[in-house]
């Protein structure tokens, strides 16, 4: 019995001292936790603004690149006798004025296609400065008065002359002098001295997408547009609507360039403007006529995609494009491709839109 006794406060006394042991060690330290991270998010991919089609700048037609060749500017005769002429199906742009006798000149301007011909070149007029200055490129002409030559280096052009002896130009047959004066362009451009190796600027505006030409959107449906410069000037544009352009004819002939193909054009734009006498006479004793252009402004027709609207026209100096107004005073927009500037006197022309 007390053995047993003995043996309970025994096992008392280990269990106390157990627990005090206990009291006096650190607690365990709690197991590590361990964190999955998240995986990172993947930023989204940089959105990249695509460059924009490069466009020929005198004709707004897309193009792969620009081509780096200056404009080229030439003089064309356009009475009866130098009909059909080469290389007016390939210029970008093409002006026609009035001349003494009546007859009409134009100068064609090339940048973004080059002929192998052109012609039958004649000289220059006292307005071909304010035409072709903005274009800072290459001029190319048969002769001229100097006085005329000498305002076309004056505006910043680089002068071509076949009376010079320049590359480039020869009389070819079957017609006889003045009217058989051809051009090879290649080595006009050979020729370019570095003033006068860039491209153009744009010389009008165009529509960048089908449907906001300004014809489109506050034009009239036309299928003829009747001009008179002179009684001897009487061309005609007739829209075409299968191939979208307008037609040329002189008088009741269409007109044909020399290697059979019809002229015309996406575009024809029509200035109303003052031409003068500047007192010069021509080889022939007629009086040479001036189109001012510079500083001066006034009505204008435009004709694209089958119809035509009547805008304002206004130049500042040589230098200065001419500049288009629609009716409430937005820029003009041609659609992209050739264009013919018809310069139709205030006073002898007439024009007339058919619907």
């Amino acid at each position: 019995m007390r053995a047993t006794t003995r043996n309970r406060a025994a096992a008392v006394a280990l269990v106390v001292l157990l627990s005090g042991c206990g009291a006096d060690e650190p607690a365990p330290a709690a197991a590590p936790t361990t964190s999955t991270a998240a995986p990172p998010t993947s930023a989204a991919p940089p959105t990249t603004t695509p460059a924009p089609q490069p466009v020929a700048p005198l004709t707004g037609l897309p193009v792969a690149a620009v081509d780096p060749r200056p404009a080229l500017a030439v003089k064309i005769e356009n009475p009866p006798i130098a009909r059909p002429q080469a290389g007016l199906t390939e210029a970008d742009v093409v002006w026609e004025q009035l001349v003494e006798g009546g007859t009409s000149r134009l100068v064609a301007v090339y940048q973004s296609r080059l002929p192998a011909s052109i012609g039958p070149v004649r000289s220059t007029r006292p307005m071909d400065p304010a035409i072709t200055a903005p274009l800072h490129g290459l001029f190319a002409t048969s002769g001229g008065q100097g006085q005329y030559l000498q305002a076309v280096t004056a505006a910043g052009l680089q002068l071509f002359s076949f009376d010079a002896g320049d590359d480039g130009f020869a009389r070819q047959g079957p017609r006889s002098a003045p009217h058989n004066v051809y051009l090879d362009p290649a080595p006009l451009y050979a020729a370019a001295d570095p003033a006068h190796q860039a491209p153009p600027a744009a010389q009008f505006g165009y529509a960048p997408t089908a449907g906001t030409q300004t014809t489109v959107v506050a034009g009239a449906p036309t299928s003829r547009l009747d001009l008179r410069l002179s009684p001897e000037a009487v061309p005609s544009w007739t829209w075409n609507p299968v191939t979208r352009v307008w037609e040329r004819a002189e008088g009741a002939d269409p007109a044909f360039a020399a290697d059979g193909v019809r002229v015309a054009a996406t575009n024809v734009v029509v200035l109303r403007v003052e031409v003068v006498q500047t007192g010069a006479l021509d080889p022939a004793g007629n009086h040479v006529p001036e189109t001012l252009l510079s500083g001066r402004g006034g009505e204008a027709v435009v004709a694209t995609g089958g119809r035509t609207a009547t805008v304002t026209w206004s130049k500042g100096a040589d230098g200065d494009p001419v500049v288009l107004t629609a009716a409430d005073g937005s820029p003009v927009l041609l659609a992209p491709g050739t264009t013919w500037v018809e310069l139709v006197p205030t006073g002898s022309g007439t024009v007339t839109t058919l619907p």
